[in-house]
């Protein structure tokens, strides 16, 4: 059994913790290999939001990773420890004047992969449900 809980630093370099985490969970549930590129990508645009948005790679904040298991699927909730913020004002990076931008397209390829993306706690928190 697998802890499904993960505590990571505030730092990019946790990415790598996070890809091990995401394997053992593959393996542990059995996801099938359609589905397993959509978790990796949305988990880990979460989090790296969470580190550098989020808690601005503050060295004494955490990012936390939980899962749980729904009756479709898993449930990811990636939570940081910074001062949240409004996702509706997150600009459509698809949209002509924002084409040639840099960001929005994290919170843009979650909605995209994850069957349902929610923001709680004042956007410090992001929940993403995927049917397995």
């Amino acid at each position: 059994m697998i802890d499904l809980t993960l505590k990571l630093p505030s730092s990019t370099n946790s990415i790598c913790k996070l890809e091990e985490y995401i394997q053992c969970i593959g393996k542990q549930y059995n996801i099938c290999q359609n589905k397993f590129p959509d978790i990796l990508i949305s988990l880990t645009e979460a989090v790296n939001n969470a580190i550098i948005h989020g808690n601005k790679e503050s060295s004494d904040k955490y990012v936390h990773v939980v899962l749980n298991e729904t009756s479709e699927g898993l449930a990811f909730t990636v939570h940081d420890e910074g001062p949240g913020f409004n996702p509706q004002s997150v600009p459509d990076p698809t949209s002509p004047e924002h084409l040639d931008c840099c960001g929005g397209r994290g919170v843009f390829l979650m909605k995209q992969l994850a069957d349902e993306v929610q923001y709680l706690n004042e956007g410090r928190t992001v929940r993403m449900d995927f049917c397995i």
